[in-house]
C-alpha cells in the first residue's frame, strides 16, 4: 500500500471530528483556517463557535466593527490575525462571492500559501497539497529529508514532494488525514512508532532519527520588554486609549502604559503598586509588566486619545490578555475609598 493510501485509511478509522469539516462553506473552512494560526484545537474550536454564531455569514461580518471582531477575538492574541480576518470578509464581499481558485484566494488579506491550499482543497477540491508543522514533520521522518524546513531549500522540497504524494481524487481528506496524522499519530515529542501503520517504511524509525526531524536552524533571538501600566480611576471612570498601528496589540484598547518611570509626571506620583514583573510571553520578546492603580477625584491631564470609560464599556473594549490580568488584579485589590461612581 503506498504512503497517501496508508494515510487515508488511518485517517478513516482515525480522524478528528471537528465542526469545521462538516461544512464544504468555504466561509466557515477559512475562519477555522485563520483561528487555528498559532491556536491549539482545543482553544480554537470554542472561539470559531463563537464567531459562527454570532456571525454566520461573510457578509455579517463584514459589516461588523473592528473593535467588535478584535473584542471577540480576546485571548488568541497575535491580533493582526483578527484585523485580516475582518478585512478579508470585506474584500469578499467587495469581490460579491467568496473567491473559489488558490489563486484567487490568496489575494485575501491574511491568506498565506498554507491557508490558500486547505481552503482550495476542502471547500472546492482543488488539488493542492498543505504545508504545515504537521506535515513538514511527517514528510522529514518518514523520507528521512534533513533539509532545515525554515529556509527557502528546504520549503521548496517540501512543498514539491507534498503535491507530489497529493491523490488529486482525494485532496481535501489526504490533507485532513496528514494533518491529524501529525498531530496524533507521528508527534513532536514520543511519536507512537510501535503502532504507526508507516513503521515499515520510516527512514527516522530505522535510524533512530525521531527526536533530530525535522530540522529547523534556531536563529529566534527573544528580547525583554519592560513595561508599566497605571490604571487611572476618576469617579467610576477609567482612563483608556485604543492602541496605534506600529507596534504590538494594534487597535486593541489599553490604560496608560508608561516605558519609563523615572518620567512619571507628578500628577501620578500617588500611583499604588498592586504587582510587579508580571510575565507575558510573545513569540519574538517577553514582556515584565508592572502594574500601578490610582483613584483620583481630578482627572490627570492625558494625551488627547485617552477616554473615560464606564467598567461596562471597560468590558466591552477588546484588550491584550496581559491587559485584562492586570485589571483583573486590580479587582482583587480594589481600594476601600475609592471615590463612588457620578
Amino acid at each position: 500500500m503506498s504512503f497517501s493510501s496508508t494515510l487515508l485509511q488511518w485517517y478513516a478509522q482515525h480522524g478528528r471530528d471537528l465542526p469545521w469539516r462538516r461544512t464544504r462553506d468555504p466561509y466557515a473552512i477559512w475562519l477555522s483556517e485563520i483561528i487555528l494560526q498559532q491556536t491549539r484545537i482545543a482553544q480554537g474550536e470554542a472561539y470559531w463557535l463563537r464567531f459562527v454564531e454570532r456571525w454566520p455569514t461573510v457578509e455579517q461580518l463584514a459589516d461588523a466593527t473592528e473593535d467588535e471582531v478584535l473584542r471577540l477575538w480576546q485571548g488568541l492574541g497575535y491580533y493582526s490575525r483578527a484585523r485580516n480576518l475582518h478585512a478579508a470578509a470585506r474584500q469578499v464581499v467587495a469581490l460579491g462571492h467568496f473567491p473559489t481558485t488558490y489563486d484567487e484566494i490568496i489575494r485575501l488579506k491574511g491568506v498565506g500559501e498554507y491557508t490558500a491550499a486547505a481552503i482550495a482543497s476542502l471547500a472546492f477540491d482543488e488539488p493542492r497539497a498543505v504545508v504545515d508543522g504537521n506535515v513538514f514533520r511527517v514528510l522529514s521522518r518518514h523520507f528521512g529529508i534533513d533539509v532545515p524546513i525554515n529556509t527557502t531549500e528546504g520549503k521548496k522540497t517540501f512543498s514539491a514532494l507534498a503535491q507530489q504524494l497529493l491523490p488529486h481524487e482525494a485532496a481535501a481528506s489526504y490533507n485532513q488525514a496528514i494533518m491529524d496524522f501529525g498531530a496524533l499519530q507521528c508527534t513532536p515529542q514520543s511519536p507512537d512508532c510501535l503502532r504507526c501503520p508507516l513503521l515499515d517504511t520510516c527512514d527516522a524509525a530505522a535510524t533512530g532519527r525521531q527526536a533530530q526531524l525535522p530540522v529547523k536552524l534556531r536563529n529566534l533571538q527573544v528580547r525583554e520588554r519592560h513595561l508599566a501600566y497605571i490604571h487611572i480611576v476618576s469617579r467610576g471612570r477609567a482612563a483608556f486609549h485604543q492602541r496605534p498601528a506600529g507596534d504590538i496589540w494594534q487597535g486593541l484598547w489599553e490604560p496608560l502604559l508608561i516605558e519609563d518611570m523615572q518620567a512619571l509626571p507628578p500628577a501620578l506620583a500617588d500611583a499604588r503598586l498592586l504587582r510587579s514583573q508580571v510575565k507575558h510571553q510573545l513569540t519574538h520578546r517577553t514582556l515584565l509588566a508592572d502594574f500601578y492603580v490610582l483613584y483620583t477625584d481630578v482627572p490627570p491631564a492625558l494625551p488627547a486619545d485617552f477616554q473615560w470609560l464606564t467598567p461596562e464599556e471597560v468590558e466591552a473594549r477588546a484588550k491584550p490578555r496581559l491587559v485584562q490580568h492586570l485589571l483583573d488584579i486590580a479587582a482583587e485589590h480594589a481600594a476601600d475609598d475609592a471615590p463612588a461612581a457620578d
